[in-house]
């Protein structure tokens, strides 16, 4: 993991790829730390944070597009697949890599609540704490990014596709609103997810009796539950989506100013499942 790490590591200041990310996420959060802290006087620099979020649609698919898509096009792949490297090792050294290029402009991000307290009266707790879930979100959507990258050897269709869910996760409060609170509504939601869980069960095993059997299990039990009480089922399939929301765990710590333990367990739980599947998707591929 060490070697795949440095490799990696040296291979994003190498090239454009790595001082991109750290330049343009400096400026734009120095621009809004400037508008925000500055000049208008807010003290709270988790304010300045939370307008940059945004930033991260456009800038992780630029970091992540080539981590494991390069590797298939020119067929490099190969000698990491059989290489005496573990797969995990492989794979964490890459996501490695790209946290310090992601924790480069956030380091430089933590010196602005030293430079409010120069100026007036600064919170650390909360701004730091607002750093650090910051982190934490990117390094989700890094995560995210990296899976994408794994599944296609095109770098183009891995910033596409990795730009599309971001963008999602961005919208996500409101596309769980969109959603039906009926009773049957939910049941057709949650039947609907399941199949997608299946399809991507499928994809990973290779084994569409291992999925066909989850299918048929899942909607026994589903449909079970329904019969029983179908007024359990009213408003159940936005309350356990809206669960997911990334955005509203940063802002219990950028806006509410709380410690949300469970947004951060959260952000943890999600980037070990994405590494965990892309660890899955190599190993698929090796066998295959």
């Amino acid at each position: 993991m060490k070697a795949i790490y440095k490799r990696e590591l040296r291979a994003y200041f190498n090239s454009m790829t790595g001082w991109i990310f750290v330049a343009a996420l400096t400026v734009f959060i120095g621009i809004y730390f400037t508008a925000n802290n500055l000049i208008n006087g807010y003290t709270y620099f988790s304010y300045t944070l939370s307008g940059t979020l945004i930033v991260f649609m456009a800038l992780v698919p630029v970091l992540t597009m080539r981590s494991l898509a390069e590797e298939r096009h020119s067929k490099t792949d190969q000698l990491l697949l059989t290489s005496p490297a573990t797969l995990t090792g492989v794979v964490l050294g890459k996501y490695f890599a790209m946290l310090t290029v992601l924790a480069a402009p956030v380091l430089l991000a933590c010196l602005c609540p030293l430079i409010i307290r120069m100026n007036g009266t600064a919170h650390f707790k909360a701004d730091y704490a607002s750093l650090l879930v910051y982190f934490l979100l990117a390094a989700v959507e890094i995560a995210l990014g990296m899976l994408v990258s794994a599944l296609t050897e095109s770098q183009v269709i891995a910033a596409v596709g990795t730009f599309c869910l971001l963008l999602a996760l961005y919208l996500w409060d409101g596309l769980v609103g969109l959603l039906p609170t009926s009773a049957i509504g939910s049941l057709a939601g949650i039947f609907v997810v399941l199949v997608f869980v299946c399809l991507l069960l499928n994809a990973l095993s290779g084994s569409w009796k291992l999925a066909g059997g989850t299918l048929v299990l899942g909607t026994a039990v589903i449909l079970g539950f329904y019969i029983k009480k179908s007024s359990t089922f009213a408003d159940l399939l936005p309350k356990a989506l809206g669960s997911f929301s990334l955005l509203d765990a940063f802002n219990s710590f950028a806006t509410d100013h709380v410690f949300d333990i469970p947004g951060l367990l959260l952000y943890l739980s999600l980037i070990a499942l994405l590494v965990f599947l892309t660890i899955q998707v190599l190993q698929k591929r090796r066998w295959n």
